[in-house]
């Protein structure tokens, strides 16, 4: 049978967001990923870019509860899984793939020329996601598809569709938590 990267690839994610490491996801999760963010990029929390994400987030987690048909206000990894797996066909409220990555993507591209840079690239996996991988800036070059040295919103947004929907193991979105 064959691997279901999409699945690894949520599993990756929980794993990195469940910041007590208690088994379990909930909002305080998703409210301390808004608050790397908003700390790696000295971001006001005034600040448009810092409420859009702050609302991201937390419309994102509403949705995964609602989706995951469960009473309390915490996650399991497997209802994670089938949770993402759901809010991300399921754009009636939020389309997680398209707001969620034009959210993160205003973030992350501090000089707002529309492009991540390298430098850029590397903060937010150092800051955000507290990734120090030696093989981690190697998902840049794989992001920048058409190889001119930045990452375009379009490729962006292109990676995060493929974070949730491709069973590619080499796919740009397929990297955001290290190779599969």
């Amino acid at each position: 049978m064959a691997q279901d990267i999409i699945t690894i690839k949520f599993e990756r994610e929980f794993e990195t967001m469940d910041a007590n490491h208690d088994g379990y996801l909930d909002w305080t999760d998703y409210q301390r990923l808004a608050e790397r963010y908003i700390d790696a990029y000295k971001l006001d929390k005034g600040d448009r870019r810092a409420r859009a994400l702050q609302s991201f987030c937390q419309i994102y987690w509403l949705e995964l509860l609602r989706h995951a048909g469960v009473d309390g206000d915490r996650l399991t990894k497997d209802q994670f899984v089938t949770a993402n797996r759901l809010a991300a066909i399921d754009t009636s409220r939020l389309n997680v793939t398209e707001g969620g990555g034009h959210a993160i993507f205003d973030v992350i591209d501090v000089d707002g020329d529309n492009e991540i840079s390298k430098d850029e690239f590397a903060r937010f996996l150092r800051d955000v996601w507290r990734s120090d991988a030696p093989d981690a800036m190697d998902a840049f070059a794989k992001l920048d598809t058409d190889g001119d040295g930045a990452i375009s919103r379009f490729e962006f947004i292109r990676a995060m569709r493929e974070h949730f929907f491709s069973n590619d193991p080499d796919a740009p979105g397929s990297l955001f938590f290290g190779r599969v």
